[in-house]
C-alpha cells in the first residue's frame, strides 16, 4: 500500500507554480476573474485563491479553465518541457489527402501540412463555417472559388471565407503539398493568387 503522508517535493515545486502561472496567462489575455468566473463557473473567490496559491488545484478546477483561455492543461501546470520538440501528431488520411496536424491545442486556428497524390478529380465546392489560408509548398493547386477557378504554384498563398462554395485539390500534373490554416477570422495573409491559363 501506498503511503500518501509524504508529498514527494518535486509535487510540491509544480503545485506551488500554478497559481502565479494561471494569473499570467489570465492576465495575458486581458480577462478579469470575474470574466473567467462566468465564463467556467468557478467563483471569484475559488479563482482569486487558486492563483494566489492558498487553494490547491484539482482537475476539476483545471480543466474549464484550460477551456475558457483555449490552452492546453500541461500548460496551466507546468509540465516539464519535452527533449523532442517535434509535433508527432497520427497523419489524417481522408479523400485521397494525408493531412498532418501542425497545431495541438483545442480551438482557435488549426494548422495542416497536406499532400495529395490522388489523380486529377472534377471539382465538388462546398460550404461551412470558418476561414482558411492555403500556401502551396510544390506542385500546382487548383482552387475553385465562387466563380473563380485558380491555379496557385510554390511560394503563392489564397484566403477565402469558407461560406463560399470552394473546392481545391491537384492539377492534371499530379501531387501537391500545401498548408492548410482555418479557423475563426482573424490576421489573414496576403492573397497571391493567378488566374488560370485558358
Amino acid at each position: 500500500m501506498t503511503d500518501h503522508t509524504h508529498e514527494d517535493p518535486r509535487i510540491d515545486a509544480v503545485l506551488t507554480e500554478v497559481g502565479p502561472r494561471l494569473r499570467r496567462i489570465r492576465r495575458a489575455r486581458g480577462a478579469t476573474l470575474a470574466e473567467l468566473s462566468t465564463s467556467t463557473g468557478i467563483s471569484v473567490s475559488t479563482l482569486s485563491r487558486l492563483e494566489s496559491g492558498q487553494r490547491k488545484p484539482s482537475l476539476e478546477l483545471l480543466l474549464p479553465i484550460a477551456r475558457a483561455h483555449q490552452v492546453p492543461l500541461d500548460e496551466l501546470v507546468g509540465a516539464p518541457p519535452v527533449g523532442d520538440p517535434r509535433v508527432r501528431a497520427e497523419p489524417i488520411v481522408r479523400h485521397g489527402r494525408t493531412m498532418y496536424p501542425l497545431t495541438r491545442q483545442p480551438g482557435g486556428l488549426q494548422a495542416y501540412k497536406v499532400v495529395q497524390d490522388k489523380p486529377y478529380e472534377e471539382p465538388d465546392p462546398r460550404v461551412h463555417e470558418g476561414y482558411e489560408w492555403l500556401y502551396v509548398l510544390s506542385g500546382k493547386l487548383r482552387l475553385v472559388l465562387g466563380e473563380h477557378d485558380v491555379v496557385l504554384g510554390a511560394g503563392e498563398a489564397a484566403e477565402f471565407d469558407t461560406r463560399v462554395p470552394h473546392w481545391f485539390g491537384p492539377t492534371p500534373d499530379g501531387r501537391v503539398e500545401f498548408l492548410s490554416l482555418f479557423g475563426p477570422q482573424g490576421e489573414r495573409m496576403h492573397v497571391r493568387a493567378r488566374p488560370k491559363k485558358s
